[in-house]
């Protein structure tokens, strides 16, 4: 056992940072179980960068701390209960908004719903605003293709629809905080090309809902 084992909230992000990356406390630890003990909605403002800032030093030298190791319902859960200043905080800093950027699109071929999407294909162009990319943004182009989805950086191929969306409305659209509707109404989401098919995108994903931590 560690002094880490039985932490949570802020206490566990103290401990976290505390260790190093080498050590064989680091190694003991089981990344799902450090993003089990964390409930956003007990944390301050900027607990969720310093938690996943924690994780992303720690895999450097310690691979079961990457991202990609936790589960998809705990870390859908994660970025569900962090309240908008939390997740502001996070994209803010920019190592950490291109990780947990890439880490969603990367789960999305995982997610595809290859009951309803076997006969389909359908180009989706991503614009996250804010970005460093060409007109301030960052884009990311999903191809829905016969029950699969991949995801690129390269917007090489014709889309369906352009999205143009903040990251953080994002993060709630792909949780389930909020509807493409109800963003589209409100003006966080702009679509270009087919309105219909943009409505229903989510639909085609089966996407971790979030729950109340135990």
């Amino acid at each position: 056992m560690t002094e880490t084992v039985g932490l949570t909230g802020r206490a566990l992000v103290d401990a976290l940072e505390r260790i190093e990356p080498d050590s064989a406390e680091a190694h003991s630890l089981d990344v799902n179980e450090v993003a089990g003990a964390i409930d956003p909605v007990k944390l301050g403002k900027d607990d969720v960068r310093r938690l996943l800032a924690a994780l992303g030093r720690l895999a450097e030298s310690a691979p079961a701390f990457d991202l990609r190791k936790v589960d998809p319902a705990r870390f859908a859960n994660l970025v569900a209960r962090a309240s908008r200043a939390q997740l502001e905080s996070v994209v803010a800093e920019r190592p950490l908004r291109d990780r947990v950027l890439r880490e969603i699109f990367d789960r999305m071929g995982a997610h595809i719903r290859q009951d309803r999407a076997k006969t389909l294909h359908a180009v989706v162009h991503w614009r996250l605003s804010g970005g460093d990319g060409d007109g301030g943004y960052d884009r990311y182009q999903t191809v829905i293709s016969h029950g699969a989805c991949t995801v690129s950086r390269d917007m090489r191929e014709k889309p369906r629809v352009t999205i143009t969306i903040a990251p953080v409305d994002f993060f709630r659209l792909i949780t389930h905080q909020a509807t493409p509707a109800v963003l589209f109404v409100t003006g966080k989401i702009k679509v270009k090309g087919d309105l219909a098919f943009a409505a229903g995108l989510i639909g085609f994903f089966d996407l971790p809902r979030t729950h109340e931590p135990s």
